[in-house]
């Protein structure tokens, strides 16, 4: 069967996420779900012509209506508001859950056997939020977080070392914000550990520049924020599940009882295919490790508590 990847949300980073798989031909087509029909239209025309110039087959469509994401093997939600003047954090909370939620309902309408990838902020909990209203099995809803942070810290350790570029391979759990975990010691450069490179205050460095690495975009940018990694983040997600590869990658997922934690979802190191997350790895943490992960995981439970307390699940119950 030809594979269908539906994108919602046609701004920078949903636009640039299509591009790629377009541009790479990972699937028989690609469509377009955002606020603007005739947005989603021209940016559909335009990716569909570049890829007649690169030579491959993927068409890239807009969806006119919901139902036109029927039959989509991937669904990626990337759709959300940008937090405001005098908009608080609760505010900014409650509006993204309500277009992550609306969209997850469409999902669950009409693309039931779809594997969902999550990149609406905050990441974690809009990741909790499409679990509950889709109802799918776990394995098909991943948040994409963990591969576009250890790719930062890979760029990091580049620049302090100045060699490596392409062979390094950093390893980040926890939720994707300044609660992250960079792990030093599941990273390597061409397999020699990170700790034979570099001193722990070179490495402490460069784990702060990792928390720190999308806010440094964003005020370069000073409007607007980073898509090109996390764009490229996502279709390698993607193309994991397209192709089966069965690639080890972090990702935000629903925990149940793996590193302690049930009902929370957290980013964690997952093997990768065609069923989604086929497998939750569980590394052994040091005691450090194990009690920022725990202060990571909590961060996101407190902003589930605010959504319960703000009644956001009520028509659950």
């Amino acid at each position: 069967m030809a594979s269908k990847v539906t994108i919602i949300g046609t701004g920078n980073f949903g636009s640039t996420v299509a591009f790629i798989l377009a541009m790479r031909g990972s699937c028989h087509e690609v469509i377009l779900r955002g606020r603007s029909i005739n947005v989603a239209k021209g940016k559909a025309l335009d990716m569909s012509q570049a890829a007649n110039a690169a030579r491959e087959h993927t068409i890239v469509r807009a969806a006119e209506r919901p139902e036109d994401i029927t039959g989509s093997e991937i669904v990626v939600i990337t759709a959300g508001a940008p937090r405001t003047p005098g908009m608080s954090r609760d505010d900014l909370l409650i509006k993204n859950a309500d277009i992550v939620k609306k969209y997850s309902l469409e999902i669950k309408e009409y693309a039931p056997n779809a594997i969902v990838i999550v990149v609406s902020n905050p990441l974690d909990v809009m990741t909790y939020v499409v679990h509950k209203y889709t109802e799918f099995p776990r394995e098909r809803i991943l948040g994409m977080a963990g591969i576009l942070d250890s790719a930062r810290m890979a760029h990091f350790i580049y620049e302090k070392l100045g060699y490596g570029a392409g062979q390094i391979r950093a390893t980040v759990m926890g939720g994707h914000g300044d609660t992250m975990v960079p792990l030093p010691k599941f990273t390597t450069v061409a397999g020699v550990p990170i700790d034979d490179l570099l001193d722990s205050e070179e490495i402490g460095e460069i784990v702060q520049k990792t928390k720190n690495g999308g806010a440094q975009i964003v005020n370069l940018l000073g409007d607007g924020s980073a898509y090109y990694a996390p764009a490229k983040s996502t279709a390698v997600m993607a193309e994991a599940i397209l192709k089966d590869t069965n690639q080890i990658h972090s990702c935000a997922v629903m925990m149940k009882g793996e590193y302690g934690y049930s009902d929370i979802v957290s980013g964690v190191p997952v093997m990768i295919g065609s069923k989604g997350a086929e497998k939750i790895i569980e590394m052994t943490l040091k005691p450090l490790q194990k009690e920022k992960f725990r202060n990571s995981v909590a961060s996101v439970q407190d902003m589930i508590d605010t959504l319960n307390e703000l009644n956001f699940f009520d028509d659950l119950k």
